[in-house]
């Protein structure tokens, strides 16, 4: 362990997060919305904060190592939470209390959009512009964006990276340095990005509410800028255009990378992955349209589809929007959706959930067992993509879902001893450890009916969620601190 290096590291990442307050200061200060100070203050304190945490380490440059990685990435993501909810807890309007204020910093990072906030069509436009940017920070991982910055800095990215990155194979990297892949991933995700900004405005969304709901949609977030979330628009076509960036959100960057380097969608095809991925988000949306049309949800096919396609992308992928309450649809739709989420996205995307990979590998090796009861001599493997996938790879992948349903177990009983009943307990854990957002019972629509221990214990399972369980974890094994 390297406290030094650590610390100087720690000090670089929130000077530079504290920029990403100026924005807001900026718009803030051209809509003379009254919540500009709190961003000023705010990012003064921050970039003040990160110097004097440099400063005394300011010359130490060895490389990290990978058990500084995961403590930089984890103590990161933990100051980040606290610091990005300075300007809110600062702001007047809303005026929050330091849990919420805590609560709504961290489920924008971690692009959970769970919030305690109601009345978002007369908030402050720069409140709501920093609420939509914390999500965009975070879908790709700002410490993937440090990754592509500190080697200008003197500082290898290597190890960052692997703590950082999503899914069960770590290790591939599509290009020959570390910052190349990390500046790779953010051409793309800036590049989705701005496509969805252009069709949003293209098609009605004025261009404050089209560059936050882009920023909330290609980061698979879920904030909105209104009440009434993306339902607001009730436009056929900006839904459209939200299900295809959403669902394309859920795919691995590695391979959007892939595609646009060879310009075919051999990658996507050749991907399993992707086919398991894509064939659950149309089989779902089939089931759904049908039970909806069919049970007289809404009278019409057409209609049917609209609704089922838009709600099961963005349950699927984890994102969060909502065009209907789904509340009021078929008692079992609303819970599929949910377990839908736990599923998630594709590894290497901006989603949450358990992620496709490991779902596809356990689908797998649970029928290698099967078969095994019946030929108990034969030699069978597990393949993934064509490759043959080790054992260690296939057992990272059960002690992941092992930890993954502990935590759960965990969670779900101090929100019951937090006072929520059973319903919304299940859906206040699936929301903020699968990093969803709404959730069942007094939390599908918000937090605001769960006490403050309640939202500290939500807190707990979003950066469990963002940072994929064992990242976090392993910083609480004896193991990990013995020289």
């Amino acid at each position: 362990m390297q406290p030094k290096v650590i610390q100087r590291i720690l000090g670089l990442l929130l000077m530079v997060f504290s920029f990403s307050m100026v924005p807001p200061a900026a718009v803030g200060l051209y809509y003379n919305d009254g919540e500009v100070f709190p961003f000023i203050d705010g990012f003064m304190l921050v970039f003040a904060a990160g110097l004097l945490i440099w400063w005394p380490s300011r010359r130490h440059r060895n490389e990290l190592k990978l058990r500084d990685g995961f403590v930089v990435v984890v103590m990161f993501w933990l100051v980040l939470g606290l610091s990005g909810a300075v300007p809110l807890y600062l702001a007047d309007n809303p005026e929050l209390s330091l849990t919420d204020a805590v609560f709504e910093s961290i489920s924008g990072l971690t692009t959970t959009g769970a919030t305690t906030i109601v009345g978002l069509d007369s908030l402050p436009r720069s409140i709501l512009l920093y609420r939509q940017e914390l999500q965009w920070l975070g879908g790709m991982g700002i410490v993937v964006l440090a990754v592509a910055l500190l080697p200008l800095l003197g500082v290898g990215g290597m190890q960052l990276y692997k703590a950082e990155m999503s899914g069960p194979i770590k290790d591939n990297r599509f290009t020959a340095r570390i910052s190349e892949t990390a500046k790779a991933l953010w051409y793309i995700y800036l590049g989705l990005t701005v496509s969805c900004v252009l069709l949003y405005h293209a098609f009605g969304m004025p261009w404050f509410d089209a560059i936050g709901h882009a920023f909330s949609t290609v980061a698979i977030g879920g904030f909105s800028t209104h009440d009434a979330g993306f339902g607001h628009y009730d436009t056929p076509m900006l839904e459209v255009i939200a299900t295809v960036f959403m669902a394309a959100s859920g795919v691995s960057f590695a391979l959007h990378f892939l595609a646009l380097r060879s310009r075919s969608l051999g990658a996507y095809l050749k991907s399993s992955e992707f086919k398991l991925y894509a064939s659950i988000l149309i089989g779902l949306i089939l089931v759904y349209t049908l039970y909806l049309w069919l049970g007289d949800t809404y009278r019409d096919l057409h209609t049917a589809l609209r609704y089922a396609s838009f709600n099961v992308v963005s349950y699927a992928t984890t994102t969060g929007f909502a065009t209907a309450d789904i509340t009021l649809w078929p008692t079992f739709l609303p819970v599929v959706l949910i377990l839908a989420s736990f599923v998630g996205a594709c590894a290497g995307s901006t989603g949450g959930g358990l992620k496709v990979v490991r779902f596809l590998l356990l689908i797998r090796q649970g029928f290698r067992e099967l078969t095994r009861l019946l030929h108990p001599n034969a030699t069978m493997v597990v393949k993934i993509g064509g490759k043959i996938m080790p054992d260690e790879v296939i057992s990272a992948v059960w002690g992941f879902f092992s930890a993954y349903v502990g935590i759960f177990v965990i969670l779900m009983i101090l929100m019951l001893a937090s006072g929520l009943d059973h319903v919304s307990a299940f859906g206040a854990v699936a929301a903020t450890l699968n990093n969803l957002g709404p959730g069942l019972g007094v939390v599908a629509s918000n937090f605001t009916q769960v006490s403050d221990f309640g939202k500290w214990v939500a807190c707990a399972g979003m950066l469990f969620g963002r940072l994929e369980i064992f990242t976090l974890l392993v910083l609480f094994t004896p193991a990990f601190w013995r020289r």
